[in-house]
């Protein structure tokens, strides 16, 4: 059975997603952003091996998750689930960046270059990523006027390019994304037309299943099919361009293969 770690698994689909996990005979690493938001999940953590705590806007707790992670056990996938949707106004973490790029862009990247490789990468991205085209100009929103969705749109895509150029990068680790739709989660709304079960299968199935179809890499998914994602995301150029940048934001370099 896998041990997988989930970002933002104290409600929604990081918590769907951890239930089916457990209920399946899987191990499961819950994530909180503090321990007041860890406390409702009582539950699923006496059934988990652990639960780290940390606040995905800022780097320092960001580097903090990563370090807990690494002294639980290597993980066999990572879900990376945690994000935000429509922020009011830009915000600023404490290194100035927006809260967006924060949660959706940076803190993935970084975990994904501090915490221990583990065979299965998994980032949840959106259908609204095909409106984020043209970020590399203003990453961090320090030029233009505030646009939530489009900050929301270029966040999710530039999701999908990092998973892709991890693919080309690692060719070890089967590394994918997910577009679980519009579910009805705090995010999503009570109107959203997809449930928690359906909404959490395809990032389950890719982290654990041993299905032919599971253990491909470098592959955009809704509800287990398989789509075309943005021309720009599945660009090499950019997505090289792209994890330039995050470096230098976060100060943090990805390893090589």
């Amino acid at each position: 059975m896998a041990c997988v770690f989930i970002t933002g698994s104290t409600d929604g689909l990081g918590r769907a997603a951890a239930q089916s996990l457990l209920d399946d005979g899987h191990q499961v690493v819950l994530h909180a952003r503090s321990a007041d938001r860890a406390a409702p999940v009582g539950d699923l953590a006496s059934r988990a091996v652990g639960i780290v705590i940390g606040d995905l806007r800022s780097a320092a707790e960001t580097r903090r998750i990563a370090d807990q992670v690494n002294a639980i056990r290597r993980m066999d996938a990572i879900i990376h689930n945690a994000g935000v949707y429509t922020e009011r106004s830009r915000g600023a973490t404490p290194e100035s960046d927006a809260f967006t790029l924060a949660v959706n862009t940076l803190a993935p990247y970084m975990l994904t270059a501090l915490i221990q490789r583990p065979g299965r990468l998994v980032y949840l991205s959106s259908g609204l990523h095909r409106g984020g085209q043209g970020s590399l100009d203003d990453l961090d929103w320090t030029k233009r006027t505030w646009d939530p969705r489009k900050a929301y749109a270029e966040s999710k895509l530039q999701v999908v390019a990092l998973a892709f150029a991890l693919a080309r990068r690692w060719p070890q680790v089967l590394s994918n994304v997910v577009d679980p739709g519009w579910v009805r989660t705090k995010m999503g709304g009570p109107g959203a037309p997809v449930d928690h079960e359906t909404g959490q299968r395809t990032q389950s199935w890719l982290a654990v299943s041993d299905e032919p179809a599971a253990k491909v890499s470098g592959r955009y998914r809704h509800h287990l099919r398989q789509e075309q994602p943005a021309s720009e995301a599945a660009d090499p150029d950019f997505q090289e361009q792209l994890i330039e940048k995050l470096a230098e934001l976060t100060g943090v370099a990805l390893p090589e293969a």
